[in-house]
């Protein structure tokens, strides 16, 4: 049906952006001037108590691979608002290029708009470029609710149990947060020690019960409209967290998925790559998961700084005869964001090997030239590891019961990047002292100083809290890392994205098939 039979007056509304296009569609109706238009400047949804999303989830795909800037924009405009209702930040520090112009948009906004003086409530923010740190992501989430997301997928902090978990015949929908208070206390626990925590809740709550027995009327009364109602939720709740969690452990710890684990964490350490590489093309060759796969051989390249290129095109080979040709266009956009690239040779290292071959003779030169090309192997991340410390010795026996630090978010094994990132600029108050990590990230690092005419005890309580602004995704694994950094600071981090992403979504978007 035509626009055009509306002839009566209309207002039309539209979402984030009122764009030409809309505009556009309804001039060619003929009903432009019948019609006003607006925008609804949606921004921000609170998932919980220190999460916020924008619920972009194309964000990643159409501003690191296509280079569509449009939700730059949006993120400055989402700044701009946290900064009207929350006062002045005493500092802003970034890292990467869409940060930078996030933020530069977001000075324009403040530049036009009329400050109106109030008391700071946030201390520092800090914004990061998902590019910044691809590892992360990619990693296998070990956290109860990085679990739940990767497997019943959580959206806009919901989720949809299936009648496996809730055992009935129907699948139930429950919000996750904090207002959840079985969730709330198992969400950032490492998987290992989940069950343990469940046992007990389930004794506790049979001892609430319990309670009963021996009470005369009036005592049961009192029972009855003071607790019953809220010993039942808690017990529907503890009935769809051990759903779940019998659930997740059919699922993730068989042999499969230790051995993945497994493979994780000696690429992430470096150690027995040849072996990883074989695991690798025995998971593409037998078809266990084309995502998996897909994200295995990212994993792969990011952590040794690309792939040999007799690798790289075996590999390849082995992927599109399991999965399909149609996938080139996916290994064409991963090359293209940096997530699984060939190594190349630099000019400098060719060079040194052939004065190396006529300074001395072939055997001699012809380990040098192996030590070169080992030297050139070395990838950026391997430097930042050793530079920020992301991998803990793996001779020191770690206690996930009483993690000593952000790496029990993966076992043990891995702090990530972007934690220890945001961990070390804080402390420093500044890039002071990291350059060099700066520039092994590709540099745009930023750190201004705001006007903040608060009081002593304004600016400290506003100091402890911290706003930290994820533009591309964060997933719930550094939420988490977030959280224990948090309490280990005395501090609280407030986690603000464009959407909450996993290694499956990050794949998925760049699928070949989704353009």
């Amino acid at each position: 049906m035509s626009l055009s039979c509306f002839i009566y007056p209309l207002t039309f509304s539209f979402n984030v952006f009122q764009f030409y296009a809309c505009e556009a569609v309804l001039e060619e109706q003929g009903i432009f001037g019948d019609v006003t238009t607006d925008e609804w400047a949606f921004y921000l949804l609170p998932l919980d108590e220190d999460i916020v999303s924008m619920e972009l989830p194309e964000f990643f795909r159409d501003n690191f691979l296509a280079g569509d800037q449009r939700w730059v924009s949006t993120a400055g405009s989402a700044l701009h608002l946290l900064h009207t209702l929350y006062g002045p930040f005493t500092k802003v520090y970034g890292i990467g290029r869409c940060s930078k112009m996030a933020y530069e948009s977001w000075r324009e906004l403040l530049e036009d708009s009329e400050q109106k003086p109030r008391q700071a409530e946030i201390g520092n923010v800090f914004l990061i470029d998902r590019d910044v740190d691809f590892v992360t992501p990619l990693c296998s989430q070990v956290v109860y609710e990085g679990l739940v997301d990767d497997i019943f997928r959580i959206k806009c902090g919901c989720v949809e149990f299936s009648p496996d978990v809730t055992s009935s015949d129907k699948s139930v929908k429950v919000m996750l947060n904090s207002q959840d208070k079985v969730f709330n206390e198992i969400r950032n626990e490492h998987f290992s020690n989940v069950f343990g925590f469940l046992s007990q809740k389930a004794r506790n709550l049979q001892t609430a019960y319990d309670k009963r027995r021996g009470m005369d009327i009036k005592q049961m009364k009192a029972f009855v409209s003071d607790e019953l109602k809220g010993l039942k939720q808690e017990h529907r709740l503890l009935s769809l967290h051990i759903g779940a969690s019998e659930s997740i452990m059919k699922k993730k710890t068989k042999q499969d998925f230790q051995e993945l684990l497994k493979t994780e964490h000696s690429l992430l350490e470096g150690f027995d790559i040849r072996e990883c590489i074989s695991y690798i093309e025995e998971h593409i060759n037998r078809q266990v998961s084309m995502i998996e796969g897909l994200r295995l051989l990212c994993l792969l390249s990011i952590t040794e700084n690309g792939l040999l290129p007799k690798d790289y095109r075996s590999l390849k080979a082995q992927y599109l005869q399991s999965y399909g040709v149609e996938h080139l266009l996916t290994f064409h956009n991963l090359k293209q964001l940096g997530l699984l690239v060939e190594q190349q040779p630099g000019e400098t290292l060719t060079a040194m090997e052939s004065k190396v071959g006529k300074l001395v003779n072939d055997k001699t030169a012809g380990k040098l030239t192996d030590a070169f090309s080992s030297l050139a192997k070395k990838s950026n991340f391997r430097a930042l590891s050793r530079k920020l410390n992301l991998v803990p010795k793996s001779d020191e026996e770690y206690d996930l019961r009483v993690p000593r630090d952000m790496a029990y978010i993966f076992s043990g094994a891995y702090i990530p990047l972007s934690c220890k990132l945001i961990e070390q600029v804080l402390e420093r108050n500044g890039w002071t002292g990291l350059e060099e990590v700066a520039r092994l990230l590709n540099g745009h690092e930023f750190a201004v100083t705001g006007n903040s005419g608060a009081d002593s005890k304004t600016k400290n309580d506003a100091q402890r809290i911290i706003l930290v602004m994820f533009l591309g995704g964060c997933t719930f694994s550094e939420i988490s890392a977030l959280r224990f950094l948090g309490k280990e600071k005395g501090c609280k981090f407030i986690v603000v994205t464009t959407a909450i992403t996993n290694s499956s979504r990050l794949m998925e978007s760049l699928l070949g098939n989704t353009l």
